[in-house]
């Protein structure tokens, strides 16, 4: 079991099997996890999920994205601002500018050999500067209430648009990922850099790549999200680093890189916007969601740690002498 919980492909969905039963025993008998809490957990993957992925990516690349707060803002101000008459125009336009910062910062990084977090900490400013331009420094209103209304609208009682885009964009970075060249590339670029170089992987291309798909994710979530809101703001969206980056880790993926795929980072996703709905659904204080995260991180940390089983054991043979 030890070995399995220490699997970081299989690790998340058996916290999230784990997290679904325990949430099941304590509310047996009182209904407050119901049809509801599902929907609600859906919508939260909506939102989270294109970013860690887009973020995870970088992150098994062994690069680090900040700069997606910044775009998820900037990006719905774009798609409000521009996607009145025509969504799908703002949609793309707001997609395309997640795509071009991605673009120039991963430029930038590789051709002038700068850290990712330095890079990126300019982007996140860049761009939420440009979004505060943009608004003036307020909240603007989408005037197309029928949009919000068709982005949210529930499709089968559980799904809607947003979150189904989420699930498509996980399935089609798996079905890359595993079956395409480029998934080998990118754990490749973040396992030893210098030795993907010597084997012909165009390492300066997987980097780009994987900043362009994470501007993109970031744009297209924040986008989706503004539309459903019927409003954009330049400060409304820059919680989302720390719960991505923690779905990420609880997915498996290694902060030194070469570590993780989409599939598990769909079960971190989950496992994170389970622990949310679930404590909100029995009334748990938001204070108390933060620590119940932390702990679950912690524990993630501690199977991750490459000598946890051999201090475990000189433990035990200490106590076993002591006891002699």
């Amino acid at each position: 079991m030890r070995s399995i919980l220490r699997t970081p492909a299989a690790r998340p969905y058996i916290l999230l099997v784990a997290t679904i039963a325990i949430f099941y025993v304590v509310d047996l008998g009182h209904g407050r996890i119901n049809q509801a809490t599902v929907f609600s957990v859906l919508q939260l993957f909506a939102t989270l999920g294109p970013v860690a992925l887009g973020l995870g990516m970088t992150m098994i690349a062994r690069e680090f994205d900040l700069s997606i707060v910044g775009m998820m803002s900037l990006a719905g101000c774009i798609a409000v601002m521009t996607g009145g008459t025509y969504p799908l125009l703002g949609l793309a336009l707001a997609v395309a500018a997640g795509c071009f910062s991605g673009v120039l910062q991963g430029a930038v990084m590789t051709w002038l050999d700068i850290s990712s977090v330095g890079v990126t900490l300019g982007g996140l400013l860049t761009s939420g500067g440009l979004a505060y331009v943009l608004t003036n420094n307020s909240s603007i209103a989408y005037p197309r209430m029928d949009v919000a209304m068709m982005v949210n609208a529930p499709i089968g009682s559980v799904l809607s648009i947003r979150n189904i885009v989420a699930i498509m964009l996980f399935v089609t970075a798996a079905f890359v990922f595993h079956w395409t060249r480029i998934g080998r590339d990118v754990v490749a670029t973040g396992s030893n850099r210098r030795a993907a170089l010597v084997a012909g992987v165009g390492v300066r291309s997987v980097v780009m790549g994987v900043f362009a798909l994470s501007g993109m994710l970031a744009a297209l979530s924040g986008a989706l999200l503004s539309y459903s809101l019927a409003a954009a703001s330049p400060v409304a969206l820059v919680d989302a680093l720390v719960p991505a980056t923690a779905a990420a880790i609880i997915g498996g993926v290694s902060l030194s890189g070469g570590k993780g795929t989409p599939a598990s980072i769909a079960g971190g996703v989950l496992v994170l916007c389970v622990l949310r709905s679930g404590l909100t659904a029995i009334g748990v204080p938001p204070l108390v969601h933060d620590l119940v995260t932390g702990g679950v991180l912690l524990t993630v940390a501690l199977l991750d740690a490459s000598a946890l089983e051999e201090r475990l054991f000189a433990f035990r043979r200490w106590r076993l002498g002591r006891s002699l």
